[in-house]
C-alpha cells in the first residue's frame, strides 16, 4: 500500500515538472504571457512545487547559461525511483511477507 502510494505522489510530480517545463519554454518564447492572472498563479503554483526539488540539484550543477537541465535530472530521478527502485522494494516486501 505504501508502495502505490509513493508510485502516485511520483507520477503526480512527474506530471508537475513537465508542466512547469513546457509552461517556463511557452512564458520564454512569449506565447503566453505572465502578466495574465490566471498564467501567473499557475505558475507560481507550478515553481512553488517544483522549487524545492530542483534546489539541492542547482547547487551541484553546472550553470550552462539559459539552459536548466535540473528538471531532466530530476525526471531522471523519478524513473530511477519508480521503476527499479519501487520494484526491488516491492519484491522484498513480497518476499518477507508484508504485500
Amino acid at each position: 500500500m505504501l508502495l502505490q502510494i509513493v508510485h502516485i505522489i511520483l507520477t503526480v510530480l512527474w506530471w508537475f515538472i513537465i508542466a512547469q517545463a513546457v509552461m517556463s519554454w511557452l512564458i520564454a518564447f512569449n506565447v503566453i504571457n505572465t502578466h495574465n492572472q490566471f498564467v501567473g498563479q499557475l505558475w507560481m503554483v507550478l515553481d512553488r512545487i517544483t522549487e524545492p526539488l530542483y534546489r539541492p540539484f542547482r547547487r551541484i550543477m553546472p550553470d550552462f547559461g539559459g539552459l536548466d537541465l535540473t528538471p531532466m535530472l530530476v525526471l531522471i530521478l523519478i524513473i530511477i525511483i519508480d521503476g527499479p527502485v519501487l520494484s526491488y522494494l516491492a519484491r522484498l516486501a513480497y518476499a518477507n511477507g508484508m504485500a
